[in-house]
């Protein structure tokens, strides 16, 4: 495995399940890993549709007997004698802190959520092709919130200018709002990697994503 290929495999995504199998955020396999290391996680898996448990010891064993018969859509690393399977769902086993939804509003959250489309035009773009638009713009006093700010195509943002959708006669394709669950878990649910995820996520219209 190169070194871009282990970067890219331990980047890739791991939902977090709270001790009552809430789904509280996405995190790197990376510290996916560290935190069933330390023991204050452990993996959750499918198994001939039943979801089973697993500390770090059992998830060693496990990828061990399942490395001669890998499904495609599975991420490895090399471990230092064996391969070991990256976990797609891990469950926090030490902390119960109470799981209050607040999601951070940034520029990878807000492109999820607005599916990776240009709210106005309706195209859809790479994240480096999008750009963060008020819609009432900052210097007439609209603040950056998830009710204020959409992603928009820079032709689109260009042509909006310091001005209201109304003031430059643009319509905007939805009515920006907060959302009730991380939009990088819901986006990532059209990726057939992650359909496990599905179990504890409620459906939605997200479309591919890979990482």
């Amino acid at each position: 495995m190169s070194q871009e290929e282990r970067g890219r495999v331990l980047n890739s995504s791991v939902l977090v399940l709270n001790r009552h199998y809430m789904a509280l955020r996405v995190i790197t396999a990376r510290r996916a890993f560290i935190l069933l290391y330390r023991e204050a996680a452990e993996v959750i898996d499918i198994e001939e549709g039943q979801f089973c448990n697993y500390d770090f010891d059992a998830w060693c064993e496990l990828s061990q007997l399942r490395s001669e018969d890998r499904e495609h859509q599975d991420d490895w690393v090399r471990a230092v004698q064996f391969d070991i399977q990256v976990p797609r769902i891990v469950r926090l086993v030490r902390f119960d802190k109470q799981y209050t939804a607040n999601v951070r509003l940034n520029r990878r959250t807000l492109f999820a959520r607005d599916g990776h489309c240009c709210q106005y035009c309706g195209q859809s773009l790479p994240p480096s092709q999008l750009s963060l638009d008020h819609v009432v713009p900052r210097s007439k006093g609209g603040p950056t919130t998830w009710e204020n700010v959409v992603a928009s195509c820079v032709k689109c943002n260009t042509k909006k200018g310091g001005r209201t959708p109304l003031e430059a006669r643009m319509n905007l394709r939805t009515e920006p709002g907060r959302p009730s669950q991380n939009p990088i878990m819901l986006f990532k649910l059209g990726n057939p990697k992650y359909e496990s995820w599905k179990t504890f996520l409620p459906k939605n219209r997200g479309a591919n994503e890979s990482g």
